[in-house]
This record gives structure tokens, sequence and C-alpha cells, in this order.
């Protein structure tokens, strides 16, 4: 069986423990900048003088966000190049080259500002019309748009960033099995589909992508070229899992309520920062940064609430994958070369669990796998 290195674990711990002080300023950047509009009334000037350019409130909605967000965006690139680009190369992780980096955040703003656009229109419709009950009508728009997003993305969004082709003639053994390991879960799937996840980087995924009609098993050729068949089909059982005991529905559930809770305690803060700073009412697009505040605190306190449910949902997950191949020893190999391939912990420290990690550590999960019966 293959085994832990503890070279690739060393680097993996350090991997980790700059990933998380990376984290930390760049959200405790992102708190100190949106306080800053507010406690120097920058966000009422920028209102005021967007007020002298046009009077439409759907047109100062983008306006404000474009010059609050692209001053945020060039002040944080720095860190944002660190992370994504400079920081995987220093640990071989990426493969990609800075004209590629580029253009996918290209791509990225390409494909999130129009995203973004819709869902600031609607918010700020609903703070007009409804002032004292927005926060209810946007949880229950945020879950019709989300819906509808998680059956779009595999086939208008995820192919802008990588090539998504059936597995050929060369793996037709291996989709074959997936199949039927996906018809013994009773999930309807369009295919099994390899794509080319290492144009930019060395680890290895799978997943069951899309809803309804574009629900498909994607695999990335980094998984296919590094892992066994039995492996393969571990992980792709893990996913299933999911399928069966309906974390989709449960999960988006859960998701709109704690949205709910998150923006009917928003609007209280908003209420508080109109009296403290002098807002015009709710829909005053320069309280834009104290919603922010508002929503980025109640993320920040439900993180490790959200993580422990979703590591909940994986570990039955993998108890699934268990049960529906019987290859306990093939997904602890699974595991392994995962925390190999991918720098992942395998016994990280119980308060980096209970904060940031929405998956058992590796290590618990290879345990679990040796230990089945």
């Amino acid at each position: 069986m293959t085994t832990i290195d503890p070279e690739r674990q060393t680097k993996a711990k350090e991997y980790s423990r700059i990933t998380r002080r990376l984290w930390l300023v760049d959200t405790t950047f992102t708190g100190v900048y949106a306080l800053a509009w507010l406690l120097f009334g920058w966000t009422i000037l920028l209102r005021n003088w967007l007020d002298g350019f046009t009077t439409s409130q759907w047109l100062i909605v983008p306006l404000f966000v474009l010059v609050y967000g692209g001053i945020y965006f060039v002040l944080n690139l720095p860190l944002g190049y660190y992370e994504g680009f400079v920081l995987p190369h220093r640990f071989d992780q990426s493969t990609q080259s800075l004209k590629d980096w580029i253009l996918d955040q290209l791509k990225g703003m390409a494909v999130g500002a129009p995203i973004g656009l819709i869902v600031l229109e609607m918010l700020y419709a609903f703070l007009r019309a409804f002032s004292t009950t927005w926060w209810l009508w946007t949880a229950g728009a945020l879950l019709i748009f989300n819906v509808l997003l998680s059956n779009l993305a595999p086939i208008l969004i995820m192919p802008i960033f990588n090539k998504f082709i059936p597995l050929g003639d060369e793996h037709k053994d291996l989709a074959d099995r997936l199949m039927k390991l996906a018809d013994r879960a009773n999930a309807k799937v369009k295919g099994v589909f390899k794509f080319d996840m290492s144009r930019r980087t060395k680890s290895a995924n799978a997943a069951l992508t899309g809803i309804g009609n574009t629900r498909r098993i994607v695999l990335g050729d980094t998984l296919i070229n590094e892992f066994t068949p039995d492996e393969i089909e571990s992980v792709l059982a893990h996913e299933l899992g999911h399928h069966v005991h309906k974390d989709i529905p449960l999960l988006i559930a859960l998701g709109t309520l704690t949205t709910l809770i998150g923006l009917y305690l928003a609007s209280l803060a908003l209420n508080w920062a109109i009296h403290l700073w002098g807002f015009t009412g709710v829909a005053d697009v320069a309280a834009f940064p104290a919603l922010e505040l508002a929503l980025g605190a109640y993320g920040l306190i439900m993180m490790p609430l959200e993580n422990a449910i979703s590591r909940w949902r994986e570990r039955m997950a993998d108890e699934y994958s268990l049960q529906a191949t019987g290859r306990s020893e093939a997904f602890a190999s699974a595991m392994i070369r995962l925390a190999n391939q991918n720098l992942g912990e395998v016994d990280p420290e119980k308060w980096v669990v209970f904060l940031f990690y929405s998956h058992p550590p590796l290590g618990e999960r290879i345990d679990m796998a040796k230990n089945w019966k």
C-alpha cells in the first residue's frame, strides 16, 4: 500500500500554516478597508460625487461598487498574486504560467462581474421596495438564483476555465465502472468526463457536478493519471454518497436558513449604521461597506458551525464509499495519495480542524478505512 511521505507532510504543514496566516491578513485587511470607508466618510463622499453624474438608482449601485471594489482589488492584488501564484509555485503545486494565471483572473472577473451585478441590483431593488422585510425577499431570491446557477454551471461556467471531454476508449472500462456505481446509487448522470486539471495544478480531484439534467461525473486528469481504478472508484463513491444521503438539498436548505438569519441580523446592523453614520435609509448605497462588515462578521461566526456540519456529512459519505465498494484498502490508499499529492495535512491541530476544515482530517479518514469491517 502507498505510504505517507514524511517529507511531503513537513511541507504540507508549512504550506497550511502560511495559508492560514494569509487568510488572517486578507480577512483583517477586508474588514479594516470597509471600516475605514465608514470612519473617514469616504463612502458618503463617493455617493455624493456619483449623484452629480446620475440620478438613476439602478446605475449608481454598480458605479459605487466599481469604485469601492476596484480600489480594494488594486490594494489587495499583491496579496492575491502571492497567495494564488507565488506560494503554489514555491511548494511545487502549481503548473500554471504567469500568463495563464492572469488570464484566469480576467476570466474570473468576466464571469463574476455579471453575476455579482445581478445579485447587487436584486438586493438594492428589494432594499428600495421593502425597507423592513428586504432580508426575507433577498433570501428567497438567492435560493432560486443558487439552484439555477448550480444547474447551469457545468454547461455554461465551468467550460470557460477547463476543457471537459468524455472518457475515451482508453478509459472505457473505468467509465463503465463508474457509471455502474452511479446506477447503484440511483444517481442519473450524463456521463463521465475528464478535465485538464494538470494545466493549473498537480493536485487531484473528482466531483459530481450539476443538478437535474446537467449532473455529470468529472475527474481531473491528475487523478486519472496518478490513481488506480480502485482508488478512483473509492473517491467517486464518496461523491455519490452525498447524493444518496441527499446532502445537496439538505445543504441548500441549511444554507438558505443561515442566509436568512444572516440577512436579518444584517438588517438590524444596517438600521444601527444609518443612525450612527447618517445614511439616508437602508437603500442608501453609501451604507454598502456597513452591510459588507455585518455579513462578513456573521460569516466568520458561522464558519466553525458550517464546517462542523460539513465534516459530519463528509464522514457519512466516506462510510457510504466503504460500504458501496467494499474496498477499504483502496479508500485508505486514495486518501494517502491525496495527502502526498495535494499537500494535505494528515494530523492538523484540533483548533485548526474546528475553524477551517470542511472535511475530516485525512488521518482520520485513513484510520477509518483501515479499521473498517
